[in-house]
């Protein structure tokens, strides 16, 4: 139960640390506030309309996915270079933590996903339950969880080490997840899959933790450059998917009652995924600094790593509608956190 009381004491920063953001007021339609659409999934939505009317085609389709993989290899390069290695080494000696959010994300969601990949096709076609176990096999964000956790007043530096841990090892674990549980090996060998992964993904990574060396202080000045990288290289990758599933006849192939139903199957998903992490990080006794980074940690899945791994895993005419679910749980669950920031927030110190 969260206890609230009127003017609660502020709790100062540890030293060292930036203040937390403060939480929005409870007053003044803070909630309904809560519930507005992210405006860049606003922008993801607005991509997908302009992929459904204006898709890209032939020639000029092959050009811009190569253009695609040279922005997504740069973002992966980018994230390499912002990484410390410093903060690696601080944040993973809290192994229980990292533990329990690898749990969740790698076993307890594709546990879930297995359950959802058995309901009729009437409710839920196939290609969009293979979409629903895809999101479940995918790592947790970066950006949002450590946002949350810091609007919640959570441990910060245990966020940024796990979700950034979650990230390295979904590079391995998300494609063999795959194939173990959908049987999926995209349209090549999965040695010619893993070297693509290696090649786009780890490749420009490594790069980036070996140039931090000389370009770490230019990285800190820059530090908006990351996130203009991530979110352009998602929306390229929306528009080139979309394009593909558009000239493919996707909207064809999806009802408002079947888009209805994938709703309420990812809402479902986040809720229990929410519910097992705070109530087993009690059970645990993990201090509440330490529950909020895993429940926040532990219930996301990721929009910027899952899309071009969607490209690299699948046929090019299916990524549309497999990567649906993934956009809609995401939305799903930038809402939801949102309000229990606040809960947690509210909290006395």
């Amino acid at each position: 139960m969260t206890v609230t009381v009127e003017n609660p004491p502020e709790r100062a920063p540890p030293s060292g640390s930036p203040p937390p953001p403060v939480p929005a007021p409870r007053g003044g339609g803070g909630f309904w506030k809560s519930l507005t659409p992210d405006r860049y999934v606003l922008a993801i939505l607005a991509t997908v309309g302009l992929a459904s009317v204006l898709p890209v085609r032939g020639v000029v389709a092959v050009d811009f996915a190569l253009f695609t993989k040279l922005v997504i290899a740069l973002l992966f390069f980018l994230h390499g270079a912002k990484l410390s290695r410093d903060a690696v080494v601080a944040g993973i000696t809290h192994w229980r933590l990292h533990l329990m959010i690898l749990a969740a994300t790698f076993a307890l969601f594709p546990l879930l996903g297995l359950l959802v990949v058995r309901l009729p096709s009437a409710i839920l076609p196939t290609t969009l339950a293979t979409g629903v176990m895809f999101c479940c096999c995918l790592p947790s964000t970066v950006q949002s969880s450590i946002a949350f956790t810091s609007v919640a007043r959570g441990n910060v530096a245990a966020a940024v080490c796990a979700a950034s841990a979650s990230n390295f090892f979904g590079i391995f674990l998300t494609p063999v997840l795959v194939a173990v549980t959908l049987g999926v090996r995209g349209g090549g060998s999965p040695l010619g899959e893993a070297e693509s992964i290696a090649l786009q993904l780890l490749a420009p990574f490594v790069a980036g933790q070996i140039a931090r060396i000389w370009i770490a202080g230019w990285m800190k000045r820059h530090s908006k450059l990351v996130g203009l990288v991530d979110r352009g290289s998602i929306l390229l990758v929306v528009y080139g998917a979309f394009s593909e599933a558009v000239v493919q006849g996707i909207w064809s192939q999806v009802s408002v009652l079947q888009l209805l139903w994938l709703a309420v199957i990812c809402g479902v998903l986040l809720a229990i995924v929410l519910s097992v992490t705070a109530y087993a990080s009690r059970w645990l006794k993990f201090d509440k600094e330490d529950e909020i980074a895993i429940v926040f940690c532990g219930s996301k899945k990721s929009l910027a790593t899952g899309v071009p791994m969607a490209g690299l895993l699948f046929p090019p005419a299916s990524v549309g509608l497999i990567v649906l679910p993934l956009m809609l749980f995401h939305q799903l669950q930038l809402m939801a956190c949102a309000v229990i920031a606040q809960r947690y927030a509210a909290r006395p110190s």
